[in-house]
């Protein structure tokens, strides 16, 4: 596994996801808003794959779906606390991998395989949408969620460049000395603007999104976004050629802009 471009990558994220208190960091209604158009009847009694699953803090609300079962595959040393959240459900019809996602290939395909918040994280984030493709089952379904090239440009040309600073330091340093003060600055402009209604200013939905969670959760965010060697920032046009591949039912595409400033798409395998 030595080999593989996301290595690092995976290895960076599982800092920041063993170093967060056990059970998930998202509520039930954030894991529904990232999982629509899906829902409960499209899970439920279903074999579930989760391509990038960190800590399992998806996975654990999705046993709320009743599942047939579930399996989560990551690269990073997260697995172990993804174990360890899973094991505290009660489910026990879960498997947890730890494997690189854009290789994975199980004999036996998914009724369901999602992806969200990791494709953009990768080398080559088409080649994880083909792991997506590749380990769903005839007639099942895929579902992915990245950050979109539209409406992020405040964050390409502002945090990004801190970015590629911030993730060559100390996690420690990072999470406490560029991300805390970057998430406070923030956290005064997004309360700000979404108490007033300024809704001409940059990330105006997002922060009307996120200004429902506390400051943590925020600090969680910002380190997450300076924590990894490489982000990519996805556009609809590239979205929309992933699409195209022969293997995909057409009328069952979908893409949705989710708050201003990323990518829900998905559909349906070819039986």
């Amino acid at each position: 596994m030595t080999d593989t471009p996301d290595l690092k990558t995976a290895q960076a994220f599982a800092t920041s996801w063993n170093n967060l208190p056990s059970g998930s960091v998202y509520t039930f209604e954030q894991f529904e808003d990232w999982f629509q158009p899906l829902n409960k009847n499209d899970v439920e009694g279903k074999n579930v794959l989760e391509l990038g699953c960190g800590n399992a803090s998806l996975l654990v609300h999705l046993i709320r779906w009743n599942p047939g079962s579930v399996t989560g595959v990551d690269l990073g040393d997260s697995v172990t606390a993804a174990q360890t959240n899973m094991k505290a459900t009660g489910f026990s019809k879960f498997s947890i991998i730890k494997d690189d996602l854009v290789k994975f290939n199980s004999d036996n395909k998914y009724d369901i395989v999602y992806s969200i918040g990791v494709l953009h994280h990768l080398k080559e984030p088409k080649a994880g949408f083909d792991s997506v493709l590749r380990n769903t089952k005839p007639g099942g379904k895929f579902h992915c969620w990245v950050y979109a090239k539209e409406g992020n440009s405040i964050v390409i040309y502002l945090v990004d460049p801190i970015r590629l600073i911030a993730s060559r330091l100390p996690w420690w340093f990072t999470k406490y000395f560029i991300a805390t003060p970057l998430a406070a600055l923030y956290f005064i402009y997004a309360h700000l603007i979404t108490s007033f209604h300024i809704s001409f200013m940059p990330l105006y939905s997002y922060s009307a999104w996120i200004t429902k969670r506390n400051f943590l959760f925020f600090r969680h965010v910002a380190f997450d976004q300076l924590v990894t060697p490489q982000t990519a920032y996805i556009d609809k046009k590239t979205i929309e050629g992933w699409l195209r591949d022969e293997r995909i039912v057409q009328d069952s595409t979908y893409i949705v802009f989710r708050n201003g400033n990323s990518w829900k798409f998905g559909g349906k395998f070819k039986n």
